[in-house]
């Protein structure tokens, strides 16, 4: 039997290549070798201040973004997290039996702690962003997967859900939860194009990133823009925005003119103007592809919501039967099926 994945993306108005490169295109690799359970994580996105509407419309456009992408459904479950009240219900158990002290060393809650802090001293961290960890450990666990799709910042929260897995089977004397692996893959780390010592974002702005089905003439200008550096001196170390540009173009699967334009960088003949232009190319015929299958897939909305709320409903199928489990190990009353 195939080792199951489970992997989940909050909602946003747009998904950038840095999303893509970095995830989403290994998740389209991951459906021909494993069982993959895909989750578009919309709980963990009212974790900070949204509008209703927004996210309504993100978590929509999210779902068309990655059939676009090509998450199968005849291949995975692509699901909305909502749909399928067990992981809160888990959340809830797990969060019973998690320390206190486990989330407060979360490096991702104290960091955005101290940045709200400097921003507006009436700004808050909620609850739900303290325990939200809990929360990603339920997705996972309640379905029992034996490998995560993660990057290195995500280690910490992956080692929780392991630590809860262990600590509920031994408390309860079962072998209910796998303990779950990290699944490491080459991934590219996209930088932004403006600061390229940071990671691409759109909370940065919109010249730092590119978007996965932004239009030529907007990826070109961007493109054209990106930082680089003076050049020109042989065997000199790339700068960041140099390198980011190579990793782009190496993304998009252009080995060749990635060997060619470093052999010219080393001998000091690249000029960033054709480095620009080539990476640009590459960009523009993959999201181009991209923007046309999105565009032919939204024409039958109606088809693609219910494909979504069945994949939903194959989920929670899934999830319920983890419940009934864990109810009847915790000491809960088992419901009726």
């Amino acid at each position: 039997m195939a080792s199951r994945v489970l992997s989940g993306i909050q909602p946003t108005a747009e998904m950038h290549i840095g999303n893509y490169f970095g995830a989403v295109k290994n998740w389209v690799a991951l459906q021909d070798t494993h069982d993959c359970i895909y989750a578009i994580v919309d709980l963990h996105a009212i974790t900070m201040p949204y509008e209703p509407a927004n996210l309504r419309a993100n978590t929509e456009r999210m779902v068309l973004d990655l059939l676009a992408c090509g998450i199968d459904p005849e291949k995975s479950i692509l699901f909305i997290q909502s749909l399928v009240p067990e992981h809160t219900e888990l959340c809830w158990i797990l969060s019973c039996l998690c320390p206190f002290g486990d989330l407060r060393r979360m490096t991702q809650f104290k960091d955005k702690y101290d940045l709200l802090e400097r921003q507006d001293a009436s700004l808050f961290v909620s609850a739900g962003f303290f325990s939200y960890p809990v929360l990603q450990a339920a997705d996972i666990l309640v379905y029992r997967a034996d490998q995560v799709p993660v990057g290195k910042d995500q280690e910490q929260h992956l080692e929780l859900s392991r630590e809860l897995a262990r600590r509920f089977n031994n408390q309860f004397g079962v072998e209910l939860f796998p303990e779950p692996a990290p699944l490491f893959t080459e991934t590219p780390k996209v930088m932004s194009l403006v600061d390229p010592t940071k990671k691409m974002s759109k909370s940065a702005g919109e010249r730092n990133y590119i978007g996965l089905f932004e239009d030529e003439s907007s990826i070109r200008g961007k493109i054209k823009s990106a930082v680089t550096d003076t050049g020109g001196v042989p065997g000199a170390e790339m700068s960041a925005g140099v390198v980011n540009l190579f990793e782009i173009l190496k993304a998009c699967g252009r080995t060749e003119e990635v060997a060619a334009l470093t052999k010219n960088y080393q001998e000091g003949k690249l000029q960033y103007r054709e480095l620009k232009e080539v990476t640009a190319n590459a960009l523009v015929e993959l999201t181009s592809g991209l923007r046309a299958r999105r565009e032919e897939i939204s024409k039958d909305g109606g088809a693609v919501n219910a494909k979504v709320k069945e994949m939903s409903e194959k989920a929670r199928s899934i999830a319920a039967a983890t419940l009934t489990e864990v109810r009847r190990a915790v000491g809960l009353p088992v419901r009726d099926s």
